[in-house]
């Protein structure tokens, strides 16, 4: 893709901004755009941005009371987001705190969840739903990522050994497949990848097989768990399966394992969508989801220069199943600070983010002189086609490398085929992680060679 023309006269932006005041009301014009879409997908520029964390977590609320979502779903990992599930609707045997429910996200990036906005998030979920009179009111929250191969594993065979321990020592045979690789995903992946080892496709395709194939034997077997733990369980297989390939996939190339990983996250909101739907239909109601995650996930990857280079996404994968029933919201940002590392499994740093490059969208948002605001870009003809074209867009996943951003962080995509409405904050500030430690006070770190993966 390519600049055609630059972007200039803001002023046709600045009179159809919706300015943001820190009020109620803010969002009710991007409510109004809802109508009866059932999912919302909202973005972000930044991985560590505390605005977009919190514009995103009073938007859900909103969709939550007025428009009837019942589900969040985060880029995160399934089993580590079903322990906050359990403690928000008041499942948990453990968990006493919102905190506590949080402990299982240690994986890199740790800020990633474990922060101060998801805290108090998590906290109001929790007192929502203690509200609610009925189990169908309570709102869940879930995880559509794939990084959990061996945790959902773990989480599989738990499952089968309460229910059918005959079953459960036949998927330890399978599994077994992964032991001489330790707790190392990459290692497997490198190793089958490369066919310096056998892979084990076939062994985690037959679990997840055998487990569909039982799945009425297994809730009948169930004295004392549900329907619903069944679903949890398969969930977890599958994200074995999906995971055994992504990682094989990993060291061929860049788009077959990014094509997985959101083709993986795609199914991941199917299944939830007929599952939620099966036990909703009695009551007249249907499944409505708010999805969390990345702009490069979340906007229509075929007005990006990633489609351009044979990569799918999230919100092109919505946009062709459910034409009329989503909304696709990106976030942006000029300067500020940013949380992220200097590589990948480093420590996480309070970074300045640099004023956006000339010719890019943000710089443009800039230029208008509004702080904050909201463009409706799926109606207002006149913004969408004075943003129309190939400009630049910057893209901060996990790391963030200052000093050669262009490369590293800016690609090209056209804004209002990308999404149906963008909110630009102008000046953001790092988002806290609940942990903050001594490097993460201090001035940040000079940047290290970039590594895989970008962390997207």
């Amino acid at each position: 893709m390519r600049v055609l023309r630059q972007l200039t006269h803001p002023g046709v932006i600045y009179d159809k901004a919706h300015r943001l005041h820190g009020e109620p009301c803010d969002y009710d014009p991007l409510i109004g755009m809802v109508g009866d879409a059932r999912l919302v997908l909202l973005g972000e520029a930044t991985h560590g941005t505390h605005e977009f964390y919190e514009q995103r977590a009073e938007i859900t609320r909103r969709l939550i009371r007025e428009k009837g979502f019942n589900a969040v779903v985060l880029e995160a990992d399934w089993p580590d987001t079903l322990r906050v599930n359990r403690f928000v609707r008041g499942r948990s045997e453990e968990d006493a705190t919102a905190n506590e429910a949080l402990q299982d996200f240690r994986r890199f990036p740790v800020w990633m969840w474990r922060n101060t906005v998801m805290l108090d998030f998590v906290d109001w979920l929790h007192s929502y739903n203690a509200s609610r009179h009925t189990e169908s009111e309570r709102i869940g929250i879930y995880g559509m990522d794939l990084y959990s191969l061996f945790s959902s594993m773990d989480a599989v065979l738990q499952y089968l050994m309460a229910v059918d321990p005959e079953a459960a020592r036949e998927a330890h045979r399978r599994y077994s497949c992964f032991e001489h690789f330790g707790e190392d995903p990459q290692i497997y992946g490198r190793s089958a990848g490369l066919g310096l080892s056998e892979s084990c496709e076939q062994e985690v395709l037959a679990q997840l097989l055998e487990m569909q194939h039982q799945a009425i034997a297994l809730m009948m077997r169930d004295g004392l768990m549900t329907e619903e733990e069944y679903f949890y369980a398969e969930q977890n297989a599958r994200v074995v399966k999906n995971a055994e390939a992504y990682y094989r996939a990993m060291f061929l190339g860049r788009d077959v394992s990014w094509n997985l990983r959101d083709s993986h996250m795609m199914e991941t909101l199917n299944e939830l969508l007929r599952f939620m739907d099966r036990r909703l239909h009695e009551r007249g109601r249907s499944a409505k989801i708010v999805v969390w995650a990345h702009n490069s996930h979340l906007g229509d990857a075929r007005a990006t220069e990633m489609g351009q280079g044979g990569e799918h996404n999230v919100g092109q994968l919505v946009r062709e199943s459910y034409p009329d029933d989503s909304l696709l919201v990106g976030f942006t940002t000029h300067e500020g600070t940013v949380t992220a590392a200097s590589q990948w499994d480093g420590l996480a740093f309070r970074k300045t983010v640099n004023p956006s490059l000339s010719g890019s969208y943000e710089q443009f948002f800039h230029g208008t002189g509004v702080e904050n605001f909201l463009l409706n870009l799926r109606d207002e003809r006149a913004v969408s086609e004075h943003l129309e074209g190939s400009y630049l867009e910057r893209a901060i996943g996990v790391i963030y490398h200052p000093h050669t951003e262009r490369i590293s962080h800016y690609f090209y995509a056209n804004l209002p085929r990308q999404f149906d409405a963008v909110i630009h904050l102008d000046r953001t500030r790092a988002l806290e992680p609940l942990e903050v430690t001594a490097h993460w006070e201090s001035a940040e770190m000079p940047d290290l060679p970039e590594t895989w993966p970008t962390g997207f």
